[in-house]
């Protein structure tokens, strides 16, 4: 897990009408610091509301425990009633992985939560997918089997004791199914035709599950045992059905893609597309029902440049809209990749490295401390990255480059990584500091509140040093796909690598400079040596690759 790690958690409480109880359940996962409630959608019909809500790890699980202690005084399941399966107040409670964290790491989120809303609240909590504790209870439909209303008589059944909480049976509560499982992405292909029988045969073909076997003379396949056999669909982690929607007058098929690394969306369409080319029909274009990760959509825009002979190592929002545009995204609705992609969504934009470059530039040269230094040294490494990825890419396709590509390819996607990371950093370089002033602004009058002020110097000084670290990290990155870019890149590109080479340089000496600052007053001997001791190491590996890039340089434009 990284310090950037994004959870989503998506509740299902069962209450869909009531508008107060939906709202106060929303309130206080809304008022959760360190989260942003995506989307709240009550059904009516169902009784239930699905929350979206995303954030860090930590964060994320105070809010799933806030909603339900808001539940617990408004939810009653004993007078409960609608149309989808439950089994409590809080029916169920998946902890999805969005980035900068591992499946694994969910499930341990999931079990920390079960434990703790049965401690606080006294209700039983199941621990279903990745989180479950036996095969048994891997399957949520299996754990919800007999609904809330066969939940007594289950309680008293050793083989269903919970997880965590009582084998008590509470009317009002009944129980909480807790777990991980990956993303899910709600996805619809529609199709030139009405027909909802063709958009089902499509779905029969393609989803994991298939569809009942057939013998040569048509009746159902079964096997030595009598029990009917199945014929396997095409693609895994893979579930669908065909239907009618009167609103955009065509079929579609509805698929639920479960695991996104398995089965990338990409493959989800043009699967389709070949089942339906085979049927004599034509895919209109998709739409995305709910988020999706950043990743899975950027993984379908550099499929399809690869697919058009183009580098495929562009920024992150040109391979959204390349995947946008590919997948028909807008062909029955708008689609708004800041509020529809996980990341976007959440974080927002950020306060300096969205700013236009003469409102920087002003910012900077304002009567203020911050940004200063090391947000300029992380903005010039960040240019650094970007010739380097500009010359990769403008090699690519190339005649007489060809050796070339695997390499520049590598490199383009590196460089454009390292200056994701660098542009986050101009932002995180001035927080640091803010974090020192805050610190000092702490209260110290007794003994008590200097122990904390002190604690709190230390831990914001050594985030002051370490964030211009990580800077110095990254130009030197940047200057290594700079190399490769001189190396290996277009020879009439050759000056634009070397200059982001020596951009990057600079930007890792400044960057350097505040590390040191930094680490002057700072009450850890330990740690500021170490510091000291890799920031001499980058200094000498950084100036020995400028001048080895500058002399390539050289030779390469002659004269």
């Amino acid at each position: 897990m990284n310090d950037n790690a994004v959870v989503e958690c998506v509740p299902n409480f069962s209450e869909g009408r009531d508008r107060k109880k939906i709202d106060a359940i929303a309130d206080a996962i809304r008022g959760t610091a360190g989260v942003k409630l995506l989307d709240v959608d009550p059904g009516a019909d169902t009784n239930r509301t699905v929350y979206t809500f995303v954030g860090a790890p930590q964060a994320v699980l105070e809010a799933a425990l806030a909603g339900a202690r808001a539940a617990r005084e408004c939810i009653d399941m004993a007078v409960h009633a609608g149309a989808h399966p439950r089994i409590g107040a809080l029916d169920v409670c998946p902890f999805v992985p969005v980035s900068g964290i591992r499946i694994e790491e969910c499930a341990q989120l999931a079990r920390e939560f079960g434990e703790r809303l049965a401690a606080e609240l006294g209700v039983p909590v199941y621990l279903y997918e990745k989180a479950a504790a036996s095969p048994s209870r891997i399957s949520l439909a299996d754990i919800r089997s007999g609904e809330y209303e066969g939940l007594e008589a289950k309680l008293r059944d050793p083989e269903w004791k919970p997880d965590f909480g009582p084998a008590r049976f509470d009317a009002r509560w009944g129980a909480t199914v807790a777990g991980a499982r990956e993303f899910l992405i709600a996805y619809n292909v529609n199709l030139n035709t009405r027909d909802k029988k063709l958009a089902n045969d499509i779905a029969l073909t393609i989803r994991e599950g298939g569809r009942l076997a057939k013998n040569p003379d048509g009746s159902q396949a079964l096997d030595a045992a009598g029990n009917p056999l199945r014929a396997a669909g095409r693609l895994k982690a893979v579930r669908a059905i065909g239907w009618y929607i009167e609103q955009y007058r065509c079929a579609q098929v509805s698929i639920n893609l479960l695991d996104y690394g398995l089965t990338p969306l990409w493959e989800v369409f043009e699967t389709v597309r070949e089942e339906a080319d085979k049927r004599g029909l034509f895919v209109t274009g998709s739409e995305l029902v709910g988020l999706i990760p950043l990743k899975a959509m950027a993984d379908c825009g550099r499929h399809f440049l690869s697919r058009m002979g183009k580098s495929p190592a562009l920024p992150d929002a040109e391979l959204v809209d390349v995947a946008k545009r590919t997948l028909g995204l807008e062909s029955v609705g708008d689609f708004d990749p800041q509020r529809k992609i996980v990341e976007w969504a959440f974080a927002g934009e950020p306060k300096l490295a969205s700013m236009t470059l003469s409102g920087f530039t002003d910012e900077v040269s304002n009567d203020t401390p911050a940004p200063g230094g090391g947000s300029v040294a992380a903005l010039a490494g960040s240019l650094g990255a970007a010739l380097a990825a500009m010359v990769g890419n403008l090699t690519i396709g190339k005649k007489g480059y060809e050796a070339h590509y695997e390499a520049l390819a590598a490199m383009a996607a590196d460089a454009q990584r390292v200056k994701g990371e660098l542009l986050a950093a101009v932002d995180a370089d001035t927080e640091a500091f803010d974090a020192v002033l805050e610190a000092s602004r702490l209260p110290k009058a007794t003994a008590e509140q200097r122990a904390a002020r002190e604690a709190a110097t230390l831990e914001a000084g050594k985030k002051a040093a370490s964030v211009p670290m990580a800077t110095a990290r990254a130009c030197l990155e940047a200057m290594k796909c700079c190399a490769v870019a001189v190396e290996r890149g277009n020879r009439n590109s050759v000056t634009d690598g070397a200059a982001g080479a020596l951009v990057a340089k600079a930007g890792l000496d400044a960057a350097l400079l505040n590390v040191r600052i930094n680490l002057a007053s700072l009450g850890d001997a330990v740690f500021a040596a170490r510091l000291n001791a890799e920031a001499a190491s980058l200094s000498a590996d950084a100036g020995a690759l400028a001048s080895a890039i500058k002399a390539a340089a050289d030779a390469a434009i002659g004269g």
